[in-house]
Protein backbone atom coordinates (compact mmCIF):
# COMPACT_ATOMS: atom_id res chain seq x y z
CA UNK A 1 0.00 0.00 0.00
CA UNK A 2 1.45 3.35 -1.05
CA UNK A 3 1.70 5.83 1.87
CA UNK A 4 -0.30 9.02 1.43
CA UNK A 5 2.46 10.95 3.16
CA UNK A 6 6.14 10.02 3.19
CA UNK A 7 9.23 11.89 4.41
CA UNK A 8 12.72 10.56 3.76
CA UNK A 9 15.71 12.09 5.61
CA UNK A 10 14.06 15.52 5.62
CA UNK A 11 16.06 18.41 7.03
CA UNK A 12 15.41 22.13 7.28
CA UNK A 13 17.97 24.85 7.84
CA UNK A 14 17.04 28.52 8.12
CA UNK A 15 19.87 30.73 6.80
CA UNK A 16 21.09 33.82 8.57
CA UNK A 17 24.13 35.19 10.34
CA UNK A 18 24.11 31.91 12.23
CA UNK A 19 22.22 29.19 10.37
CA UNK A 20 19.48 27.53 12.42
CA UNK A 21 18.81 23.83 11.93
CA UNK A 22 15.15 23.16 12.69
CA UNK A 23 14.87 19.57 11.43
CA UNK A 24 17.39 16.82 10.79
CA UNK A 25 17.04 13.38 9.18
CA UNK A 26 13.29 13.08 9.73
CA UNK A 27 11.80 9.99 8.11
CA UNK A 28 8.32 8.53 8.50
CA UNK A 29 5.26 7.57 6.47
CA UNK A 30 1.52 7.75 7.06
CA UNK A 31 -0.61 5.04 5.49
CA UNK A 32 -4.10 5.55 4.08
CA UNK A 33 -6.58 5.66 6.94
CA UNK A 34 -3.87 5.95 9.60
CA UNK A 35 -4.13 8.44 12.48
CA UNK A 36 -0.65 9.56 13.59
CA UNK A 37 0.13 11.96 16.44
CA UNK A 38 3.30 14.07 16.49
CA UNK A 39 4.30 15.12 20.00
CA UNK A 40 7.02 17.52 21.04
CA UNK A 41 7.79 20.44 23.29
CA UNK A 42 7.77 24.05 22.11
CA UNK A 43 10.77 24.60 19.84
CA UNK A 44 11.11 20.92 18.94
CA UNK A 45 10.39 21.56 15.25
CA UNK A 46 6.71 20.58 15.10
CA UNK A 47 5.60 23.77 13.35
CA UNK A 48 8.44 23.56 10.83
CA UNK A 49 7.56 19.96 10.06
CA UNK A 50 3.87 20.77 9.64
CA UNK A 51 4.73 23.67 7.31
CA UNK A 52 6.78 21.31 5.14
CA UNK A 53 4.10 18.62 5.06
CA UNK A 54 1.46 21.28 4.38
CA UNK A 55 3.51 22.50 1.38
CA UNK A 56 3.88 25.94 2.92
CA UNK A 57 7.67 25.57 2.90
CA UNK A 58 10.27 23.36 1.23
CA UNK A 59 12.90 21.12 2.86
CA UNK A 60 16.60 21.89 2.67
CA UNK A 61 17.45 18.20 2.49
CA UNK A 62 15.67 14.93 1.84
CA UNK A 63 12.44 14.23 0.01
CA UNK A 64 8.71 14.60 0.58
CA UNK A 65 6.05 12.54 -1.20
CA UNK A 66 2.31 13.17 -1.15
CA UNK A 67 -0.11 10.55 -2.48
CA UNK A 68 2.84 8.81 -4.14
CA UNK A 69 4.07 11.97 -5.86
CA UNK A 70 7.44 13.61 -5.18
CA UNK A 71 6.61 17.18 -4.21
CA UNK A 72 9.96 18.11 -2.67
CA UNK A 73 10.80 20.93 -5.04
CA UNK A 74 7.36 21.62 -6.49
CA UNK A 75 6.72 25.14 -7.75
CA UNK A 76 4.44 27.39 -5.70
CA UNK A 77 1.48 27.16 -8.09
CA UNK A 78 1.61 23.35 -7.97
CA UNK A 79 1.96 23.37 -4.18
CA UNK A 80 -1.11 25.60 -3.96
CA UNK A 81 -3.05 23.21 -6.19
CA UNK A 82 -2.00 20.19 -4.12
CA UNK A 83 -2.91 21.95 -0.86
CA UNK A 84 -6.34 22.70 -2.27
CA UNK A 85 -7.02 19.22 -3.64
CA UNK A 86 -5.21 16.80 -1.33
CA UNK A 87 -4.88 18.46 2.09
CA UNK A 88 -7.30 19.58 4.77
CA UNK A 89 -6.23 21.77 7.69
CA UNK A 90 -7.53 22.09 11.25
CA UNK A 91 -5.88 24.67 13.51
CA UNK A 92 -5.85 25.48 17.22
CA UNK A 93 -8.17 28.42 16.55
CA UNK A 94 -11.19 27.77 14.38
CA UNK A 95 -10.73 30.86 12.15
CA UNK A 96 -14.40 30.90 11.20
CA UNK A 97 -15.57 34.04 9.42
CA UNK A 98 -17.99 35.80 11.80
CA UNK A 99 -20.30 37.14 9.09
CA UNK A 100 -20.99 33.67 7.65
CA UNK A 101 -23.14 30.85 9.02
CA UNK A 102 -21.82 27.46 10.08
CA UNK A 103 -22.83 25.98 6.73
CA UNK A 104 -21.30 28.84 4.75
CA UNK A 105 -18.04 28.56 6.72
CA UNK A 106 -17.87 24.81 6.17
CA UNK A 107 -18.47 25.35 2.44
CA UNK A 108 -15.65 27.88 2.14
CA UNK A 109 -13.11 25.46 0.53
CA UNK A 110 -15.69 24.65 -2.13
CA UNK A 111 -16.35 28.35 -2.63
CA UNK A 112 -12.62 28.94 -3.17
CA UNK A 113 -12.56 26.03 -5.58
CA UNK A 114 -15.58 27.44 -7.41
CA UNK A 115 -17.81 24.44 -6.71
CA UNK A 116 -19.83 25.65 -3.70
CA UNK A 117 -23.02 25.82 -5.75
CA UNK A 118 -22.84 22.17 -6.83
CA UNK A 119 -25.53 20.07 -5.19
CA UNK A 120 -23.27 17.09 -4.44
CA UNK A 121 -20.70 19.15 -2.54
CA UNK A 122 -23.29 21.07 -0.56
CA UNK A 123 -25.12 17.87 0.30
CA UNK A 124 -21.89 16.21 1.51
CA UNK A 125 -20.98 19.17 3.74
CA UNK A 126 -24.50 19.43 5.12
CA UNK A 127 -24.47 15.70 5.91
CA UNK A 128 -21.14 16.04 7.71
CA UNK A 129 -22.48 18.93 9.82
CA UNK A 130 -25.50 16.83 10.72
CA UNK A 131 -23.20 13.91 11.59
CA UNK A 132 -21.34 16.10 14.10
CA UNK A 133 -24.64 17.15 15.72
CA UNK A 134 -24.82 20.58 14.11
CA UNK A 135 -27.86 19.93 11.96
CA UNK A 136 -29.86 22.44 14.00
CA UNK A 137 -27.04 25.01 13.86
CA UNK A 138 -26.48 25.22 10.10
CA UNK A 139 -27.62 28.83 9.90
CA UNK A 140 -26.09 30.03 13.16
CA UNK A 141 -23.11 32.37 12.99
CA UNK A 142 -19.92 31.61 14.97
CA UNK A 143 -20.88 34.03 17.76
CA UNK A 144 -23.97 31.90 18.37
CA UNK A 145 -21.94 28.68 18.73
CA UNK A 146 -19.91 27.30 21.64
CA UNK A 147 -16.15 26.81 21.31
CA UNK A 148 -16.59 23.08 20.78
CA UNK A 149 -19.26 23.66 18.14
CA UNK A 150 -17.04 26.15 16.32
CA UNK A 151 -14.19 23.65 16.20
CA UNK A 152 -16.55 20.97 14.90
CA UNK A 153 -17.43 23.32 12.03
CA UNK A 154 -13.68 23.72 11.43
CA UNK A 155 -13.26 19.93 11.24
CA UNK A 156 -16.05 19.68 8.67
CA UNK A 157 -14.52 22.57 6.71
CA UNK A 158 -11.24 20.62 6.55
CA UNK A 159 -13.13 17.68 5.04
CA UNK A 160 -15.21 19.75 2.60
CA UNK A 161 -12.95 19.21 -0.42
CA UNK A 162 -12.73 15.47 0.30
CA UNK A 163 -8.94 15.65 0.87
CA UNK A 164 -6.75 12.59 1.33
CA UNK A 165 -4.69 13.92 4.25
CA UNK A 166 -5.80 15.98 7.26
CA UNK A 167 -3.17 18.08 9.05
CA UNK A 168 -4.31 19.08 12.53
CA UNK A 169 -2.17 21.64 14.38
CA UNK A 170 -3.05 21.57 18.10
CA UNK A 171 -6.76 21.36 17.18
CA UNK A 172 -7.81 20.92 20.82
CA UNK A 173 -5.39 23.41 22.36
CA UNK A 174 -7.99 26.15 22.77
CA UNK A 175 -10.68 23.92 24.32
CA UNK A 176 -11.45 22.68 27.81
CA UNK A 177 -10.69 19.01 28.54
CA UNK A 178 -14.18 17.70 27.83
CA UNK A 179 -14.49 19.48 24.47
CA UNK A 180 -10.88 18.67 23.58
CA UNK A 181 -11.47 14.94 23.89
CA UNK A 182 -14.84 15.21 22.13
CA UNK A 183 -13.32 17.04 19.14
CA UNK A 184 -10.39 14.60 18.93
CA UNK A 185 -12.75 11.61 19.08
CA UNK A 186 -14.85 13.23 16.38
CA UNK A 187 -11.83 13.86 14.16
CA UNK A 188 -10.70 10.28 14.59
CA UNK A 189 -14.11 8.70 13.94
CA UNK A 190 -14.87 10.87 10.90
CA UNK A 191 -11.50 10.33 9.27
CA UNK A 192 -11.59 6.58 9.94
CA UNK A 193 -15.06 6.35 8.44
CA UNK A 194 -13.99 8.39 5.39
CA UNK A 195 -10.57 6.62 5.20
CA UNK A 196 -8.48 9.77 5.50
CA UNK A 197 -4.92 9.92 6.80
CA UNK A 198 -4.33 12.26 9.75
CA UNK A 199 -1.19 13.87 11.13
CA UNK A 200 -2.10 15.46 14.45
CA UNK A 201 0.37 17.79 16.16
CA UNK A 202 -0.13 18.11 19.90
CA UNK A 203 1.71 18.59 23.18
CA UNK A 204 -1.05 16.73 25.07
CA UNK A 205 -0.12 13.08 25.64
CA UNK A 206 -3.72 12.15 26.53
CA UNK A 207 -4.88 13.42 23.14
CA UNK A 208 -1.95 11.74 21.38
CA UNK A 209 -2.90 8.42 23.03
CA UNK A 210 -6.00 8.31 20.82
CA UNK A 211 -3.82 7.95 17.71
CA UNK A 212 -2.83 4.69 16.01
CA UNK A 213 0.82 5.68 16.40
CA UNK A 214 2.77 8.39 18.22
CA UNK A 215 5.92 10.09 16.90
CA UNK A 216 8.08 12.09 19.32
CA UNK A 217 10.08 15.04 18.04
CA UNK A 218 12.93 16.49 20.07
CA UNK A 219 15.38 19.15 18.91
CA UNK A 220 14.40 18.59 15.28
CA UNK A 221 14.84 14.79 15.37
CA UNK A 222 12.43 11.90 15.77
CA UNK A 223 13.23 9.96 18.94
CA UNK A 224 12.07 6.56 20.21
Amino acid sequence: MIPLLELCSVGKVYPGGVATRALEEVSFAVAPGEFVALVGASGSGKTTLLNLVGLLDTPTEGSLRLAGRDVTGAAEDLRAELRRDLLGFVFQFHYLLPEFTALENALMPLRIRGTAAEDAGRARVRALLEKVDLGDRLHHRPGQLSGGQQQRVAVVRALANDPQVILADEPTGNLDSRNAHAVCDLLRSLTKELHKSVLLVTHDETIAAKADRILHLRDGRLVT
